[in-house]
């Protein structure tokens, strides 16, 4: 059986602090939909969520929630995975992030797994392996269901992500570039 899957993900970042504002997702899988906006309000150290009716399409009264300082969605999470030094860490070390999902905050833990050379369509990128320890949810199949290989270079981007899921497994792959600040490294 066949479920037509098209999430929309986005978030309004900091980007000197590399923490999030306004988190957002457009959930499309089979006839499951939902539409959910959060603001993060750091005076108060609150989200505020709101979620549309899914006939509607209207948004409802928002719930609140508290936040810890400095807190993530899922979009600035990975940002900031990217601008880590990785020769600060050795295989094994565990990263924490802040971040906050759905109406709940979580301290994320990720593993710092190494380097990894990744084959892609460009080529073998050579890259920083980290396993995100996934809190109990919905979507992802155990807790060491998301790996992701981030490049060993200036550019830090996301080369490969795979993830185990209740209902099976999917996955990104870089295909294609450009206007990056670094040259990316491809090995033979």
């Amino acid at each position: 059986m066949d479920h037509k899957v098209k999430d929309q993900w986005g978030a309004y970042i900091d980007t000197a602090a590399i923490i999030t504002h306004v988190s957002y997702r457009k959930l499309r899988e089979g006839n499951y939909k939902k539409d959910e906006v959060i603001n993060y309000n750091y005076d108060k150290l609150q989200a505020e969520v709101k979620v549309a009716d899914k006939k509607t399409g209207l948004y409802g009264e928002p719930k609140y929630y508290k936040i810890p300082e400095s807190v993530r969605d899922i979009v600035a999470g990975f940002l900031y995975l990217r601008v880590l030094d990785y020769k600060k860490h050795k295989v094994g070390d565990t990263l924490a992030i802040s971040g906050f999902f759905e109406d709940t905050p979580y301290l994320m833990k990720v593993i710092y797994a190494g380097k990894d050379n990744v084959s892609t369509k460009i080529g073998k990128i050579p890259c920083h392996k980290l396993i995100p320890i996934m809190p109990d949810n919905k979507l992802f199949d155990g807790e060491n269901s998301i790996t992701c290989w981030i490049s060993d270079d200036g550019n830090h981007i996301p080369v490969k992500i795979q993830a185990k899921m209740f209902i099976g497994s999917t996955g990104i792959e870089l295909v294609g570039f450009r206007g990056l600040r670094n040259q990316l490294r491809i090995v033979q």
